[in-house]
């Protein structure tokens, strides 16, 4: 359920705007399984026409998510690799954008999921395409569709840590940031086999002691710089030319696969993927 505004940062880690150690092994480090293999197995995105796709090399209980009747306006804030990377760093914000190389590479991510309605549909849709995308999941969806989770990842597709129930982690105590990331990475761990390497803290928003978290968990935080705004329903046309106008070298597009009705989020992703193709983008999950 993160929403945001775009912040087209030009690159490196940047501070979250005013509005909107050692690696703890408990927690996300874990045995390596079907996401290694992912990460280090063969391209399951081989090119395609117009360019081609390849994927980069690279998570308490309670009720479901709350619709979009309790979302917040997030801050834009913010991702890497789905295999233990040894210790990381805390950073004083998250990356919003992927490292500049020059190259027309954008990374797709998708919030909220794993949902049955549209979840599946977002995969049959990169899946023509040949397209890889990163997937924040909630903890409490992932305990209700483990099956689901599983189809995402054997698309090869980057799985990675939206909290367990989708809180402001910048209102948290330390402790309640460690269950709400914490608890995730572990059941990442224990139905994928192995834990995610890259966060995003709902609606953008973190604070020290979840950024230090983050990387005690062995993660590393990701925001964006394309923000889709589709939570608000604006309408598909909306939700593509947003995406489409706003492509740029290393840029990380916020899109929905959960949260509420994201069928615009569908169609939206019909209409603007195969054009970004044509245009000669390539779809790369961050590293």
């Amino acid at each position: 359920m993160t929403n945001g505004s775009s912040d087209k940062s030009s690159g490196g880690w940047s501070r979250l705007p005013g509005r909107r150690s050692l690696l703890g092994v408990v927690g996300c480090v874990g045995l390596l399984g079907l996401n290694r293999l992912l990460v280090d197995g063969p391209d399951r995105f081989p090119p395609g026409p117009g360019g081609g796709v390849n994927p980069a090399a690279g998570g308490t209980g309670g009720s479901a998510p709350a619709g979009d009747v309790n979302r917040m306006r997030p801050f834009a804030g913010g991702a890497g690799p789905q295999t233990p990377r040894g210790a990381v760093p805390v950073r004083e914000a998250a990356r919003l954008t992927l490292p500049a190389d020059g190259t027309r590479r954008i990374a797709l991510t998708f919030d909220d999921g794993p949902h049955p309605d549209w979840t599946p549909g977002i995969l049959e849709i990169l899946r023509r395409h040949r397209a890889p995308a990163t997937f924040f999941v909630i903890g409490e969806n992932v305990r209700a569709h483990p099956d689901l989770l599983r189809a995402v990842a054997a698309d090869g597709h980057l799985i990675a840590n939206h909290s367990w129930s989708h809180p402001r982690l910048d209102h948290l105590s330390r402790t309640r940031v460690r269950e709400e990331l914490g608890r995730t990475c572990d059941l990442l761990a224990e139905t994928l086999g192995g834990p995610p390497g890259w966060a995003r803290a709902p609606y953008g928003a973190w604070h020290r002691p979840s950024l230090e978290v983050c990387a005690e968990l062995g993660m590393e935080p990701l925001g964006w710089s394309i923000d889709t705004e589709d939570w608000t329903r604006p309408g598909s046309s909306a939700i593509s030319g947003t995406v489409l106008d706003g492509a740029h070298p290393g840029g990380i597009v916020l899109a929905h696969d959960g949260g509420g009705d994201r069928s615009q989020s569908v169609a939206a992703l019909d209409h603007y993927l195969p054009r970004l193709v044509d245009r000669g983008w390539t779809m790369v999950r961050p590293v």
